[in-house]
């Protein structure tokens, strides 16, 4: 697959033990990039660990409390001190196979999605067959579905209240079937589908689908993908953890 460059994107070259990788951040998503390269000048990330590791699913790191970290110790918590707003530039950017996407804390402690200010993932995943991603969207439709109802819902709030204050079923009943003809009205007008890139991508080198339009993908990997393969594949232990420290020497931005 081509890379989605243009005039606003920089290369980045990553020194890691096991090998070299290139990756392109897209000028698109001008905070996560500008953020990285700031990061990456500041020598932020030269020695920090690939602290969370799962094979075909991602490699994790940019944890600063990870570098030089004793064995065993849990790591994933830590950040420059600050947040980065999410750009969702889905379904342009999806989760495919290489996608460099934010970590981020989840929803219930985080619904804006901001990203973690310096902790990223890079997609391996795997491939899915017609029927599975036909199945994956039919639960984007019902997801969909749950969030524009919780959307309505909470708007009426107060008038839910003041219906249960009175123990109005009836009310309730009606204003239930309302929001719900509503939900159904607007899920129709945008229904959530895979587009024709995403199910080329899935069905062929893979990626993980079920991250898409939740976390922030900001770049992809332009060389070295046998050295990710490489470092998801490594023996981990508690909270997926390498056995064996992998790790990132240094970073440069290609000029």
């Amino acid at each position: 697959m081509t890379a989605q460059t243009d005039s606003n994107s920089v290369v980045v070259d990553i020194t890691t033990t096991l090998g070299d990788i290139k990756v392109l951040l897209y000028g698109d998503t001008p905070k996560h990039r500008d953020n990285f390269v700031k990061l990456v000048k500041e020598g932020f990330y030269d020695g920090v660990l690939f602290h969370r590791v799962i094979n075909e699913f991602m490699v994790q790191t940019g944890d600063p409390e990870s570098k030089n970290a004793a064995p065993g110790k849990m790591l994933g918590s830590g950040d420059p001190g600050y947040t980065l707003e999410g750009e969702f530039v889905y379904p342009k950017h999806f989760h495919k196979r290489g996608a460099l996407a934010a970590a981020r804390t989840g929803d219930e402690a985080n619904p804006e999605r901001r990203s973690s200010g310096s902790q990223f993932y890079i997609v391996t995943g795997k491939a899915y067959n017609e029927a599975q991603l036909d199945q994956m969207e039919k639960q984007m439709q019902m997801m969909r579905q749950q969030e524009i109802f919780n959307k309505l819902a909470s708007e009426r709030r107060d008038t839910i209240m003041a219906l249960r204050r009175n123990r109005d079923q009836a009310g309730l009943q009606k204003l239930q079937e309302e929001l719900i003809a509503i939900t159904e009205t607007k899920a129709a007008e945008n229904p959530a589908k895979l587009t024709p890139e995403q199910r080329q991508a899935y069905s062929t080198v893979g990626g993980t689908p079920h991250l898409d339009g939740a976390y922030t993908v900001f770049g992809e990997v332009l060389e070295g993908m046998d050295v990710v393969d490489k470092i998801q594949k490594v023996q981990t232990g508690a909270a997926d953890r390498p056995v064996e420290d992998v790790k990132i020497v240094k970073m440069s931005i290609e000029k």
